[in-house]
């Protein structure tokens, strides 16, 4: 295991930050750590790069114990943290070469770290430029070049794309899948739950401290009974006929906003067929009707019952 974490206690006063949290993350993976401001994802992550102290537990990073003097583990973890820490009077090369350098000492194997770094994240062009010049898309990647320029073995990436154009959030995600490829072990956190789904071998989804739910992609899905979602508009629909909706065979849960009904099904394959032959029956006019396979936010909604975003 690259990361074993035993039940993980942290408090703040009154407050229970990290409640027994329970993680184990193999070589390799990329692993996605899910769950609404205040969960404890950040915490989790402070304690598991020994910033914070904990209450009781234990952490291990491959397969060490983990310490505030663990120097020798250090230096094959990289952080990329949600805000950008890069130095403003100093260049994009400049930068990446001083963060480089608290891993790698010689100065010939870190130009050609850097060099590569800098060539990794699209930044070539920008070389000379100082932090303030740069678009926050190009700040992000000046972040991601300093944490990763020494080639770590495992790398934390909170909220790597936040607030940036999409030109720049295509790129940092190619750039976390290249690294994986490459043999680093990811740690990522994301309220894009799209990027989560689409990057991550494994997720935690963690609430108030706990670990609520953990597995691949169609593991947590398959947790919950959201089988297959059904939207359509109807220019008219009445209070009596939603009832009915809710009672056709598979049929869970009906709900209407405005002129928009959307359906949910126990079931994947007919309940298109169903609603549409109902809409038919009832002589119900309607427009823009769509089927759907449930999302990684439905998951989300249905575990911790709170958007992500809270």
């Amino acid at each position: 295991m690259i990361i074993e974490v035993e039940n993980l206690k942290k408090s703040y006063g009154k407050l229970l930050a990290l409640d027994n949290l329970n993680l184990a993350i193999e070589e390799g993976e990329v692993f996605g750590l899910l769950g609404p401001n205040g969960s404890g994802k950040t915490t989790a992550i402070n304690c598991m790069l020994s910033l914070l102290h904990y209450d009781a537990g234990s952490i291990r990073i491959f397969g060490q114990e983990m310490t505030p003097e663990s120097y020798d583990l250090k230096k094959d973890i990289g952080v990329v943290m949600q805000n950008v820490a890069v130095f403003p009077e100093l260049t994009v090369e400049e930068n990446v070469d001083y963060f480089c350098g608290l891993y790698v000492p010689d100065r010939k194997e870190r130009k050609d770290l850097v060099n590569e770094a800098i060539t990794f994240t699209g930044l070539d062009e920008f070389r000379k430029f100082i932090p303030k010049k740069l678009s926050g898309g190009l700040l992000r990647r000046l972040n991601i070049a300093c944490g990763i320029a020494h080639k770590p073995k495992l790398i934390f990436l909170d909220e790597p794309t936040v607030a940036v154009d999409p030109q720049s959030r295509n790129r940092i995600l190619e750039g976390i899948l290249e690294l994986n490829r490459k043999g680093s072990t990811i740690v990522y956190t994301s309220h894009y739950m799209e990027e989560v789904e689409t990057l991550c071998s494994r997720i935690m989804i963690i609430d108030k401290g706990k670990a609520i739910a953990t597995g691949t992609r169609e593991e947590l899905k398959s947790m919950i009974h959201l089988g297959k979602k059904v939207s359509f508009e109807a220019e008219e629909i009445t209070a009596v006929q939603i009832e009915l909706l809710k009672n056709l065979p598979g049929v869970h849960s009906v709900e209407q906003s405005g002129h928009t009904v959307h359906l949910k099904s126990d079931e994947e394959n007919g309940i298109l067929e169903k609603t549409l032959a109902f809409l038919k029956d009832q002589d119900i006019r309607y427009t823009n009707i769509y089927s759907e396979m449930p999302t990684l936010n439905d998951v989300f909604l249905e575990i911790t019952g709170k958007e992500l975003r809270d």
